[in-house]
Formats: structure tokens, sequence, C-alpha cells
């Protein structure tokens, strides 16, 4: 996989479900994973962080994975800070905290990286995704020595392209199924499909230009 790239569901808790697999990374490789596979996400208020998390739960859920999906418990304003989290398992998942050691981290707003240490606990055998529009050599030294895969997508030229506004969510959504592995990528576009289809019944063109900006994000990976 080429590391450099160029690049609403409302809020509910799902049930506690979570992977205990040699998964496939998308590239084909493989790559050996705990029995849950945890993923912290660093974004701001209305960005759709916590919203992707939520419907990454909700995707691995139906397609037979035990699940956690939930955000970090506080005031939560536009351009706030937040953080959201997942664990996605084969297995009952009995821990019920927030995540602090993840395997990969999503950064949906890069500016984050000049306050917020956010690989801080990620193993480097893990990933790190950051949503920019500067190449990956620029990102590196903002990630305070992490020396495991960089992965950098440019979110906001996906969604223009496929929504016609800045949607930062779908792109970064389809960058973590990727990068993780957690899923093969024709059953998450399967499943994300018929989840838009059910909210967004009356607005095919919403169906579609979310699908397109899930699409283009894969083969901007490959």
């Amino acid at each position: 996989m080429k590391e450099k790239v160029r690049s609403k569901f409302k809020g509910f808790r799902l049930p506690i479900m979570a992977i205990s697999r040699e998964a496939p990374d998308f590239c084909g490789k493989e790559v050996t994973m705990r029995d849950t596979i945890e993923i912290r996400w660093h974004g701001r208020g209305g960005q759709g962080a916590k919203t992707a998390a939520l419907l990454l739960a909700d995707v691995a859920f139906k397609t037979g994975k035990y699940v956690q999906g939930f955000p970090e418990y506080g005031p939560e304003r536009m351009g706030a800070p937040i953080t959201a989290y997942n664990r996605l398992s084969d297995k009952p998942i009995t821990i019920h905290s927030n995540i602090y050691d993840p395997d990969l981290v999503a950064v949906v707003d890069d500016s984050l990286l000049e306050t917020i240490d956010v690989t801080h606990g990620l193993s480097p055998e893990g990933a790190v995704i950051v949503n920019s529009q500067k190449p990956r050599e620029e990102i590196i030294p903002h990630l305070r020595g992490y020396r495991g895969r960089v992965y950098v997508i440019d979110a906001r030229e996906i969604s223009v392209k496929a929504l016609g506004k800045y949607f930062p969510n779908s792109p970064m959504l389809a960058a973590v199924v990727a990068v993780s592995g957690v899923m093969e990528p024709e059953v998450f576009l399967q499943e994300m499909r018929a989840s838009y289809q059910h909210k967004f019944a009356k607005k095919p063109e919403v169906i579609e230009g979310n699908m397109k900006a899930l699409e283009l994000t894969f083969e901007a990976l490959k």
C-alpha cells in the first residue's frame, strides 16, 4: 500500500461487542492482530468523528462482530477537540473504558497535531491516519517521533469531489476500514449503502455522494 496519498446518524450507544484473527491488510499483506482491535479517533466538534466511530461499530455489528463505539464524555461544542473510540472483535468484549493503547489512530483534523499527542500509546506496529492536504513528509515531524505506519488522506478533496461539500467523516471511515483490514471493502460498501438507503431514502443524491466518497478513498489508498 502506498503510504503517501494526496489527498447523520444521531449519536447512539450500540450493543457492546469486539477481532481475533490473522486479518489481511488492504494491500494483501498479513497483519497480526490481538483479540480486540482498538481504534481512537481525534477530531473537532461538528466534523463527524463521533458519527464515524458509531457508523463503524454499526457496520461491524451487522457483519457479526462484537463492538463498542462511543465518544469521550464531556462538553461538546462546534470546533472543540473531541475523542471517540472503537473496539472490534470476534469475541465478547469485557473492557469498558477509554482506549489508551490503540492499534490505530484516525486524526480528522490535522490542526490537532499542534496541541495533542495523537500517537500517545499507539503501538509502533499500528498505524495513524491523518486527514490533511499536506504531504506525508510534513505530517511526520508533528507525530512526536512515532515510528509506525503513517497514512495521509485528503478528505477535503475527496468529499468535495463526491458531495460538493466538506464532510471528512465518510472518507476517514473508509480509510480506517482500508488500513485496519477489519472487513473486506466490498462487505463494508454493501453495508454502508444499506445504512445510507435507510437514513436518506428520499435523498438518492446523498446516498450516491457518500458512496462515491467511500469508493474514492479506497482507490486513493490502493
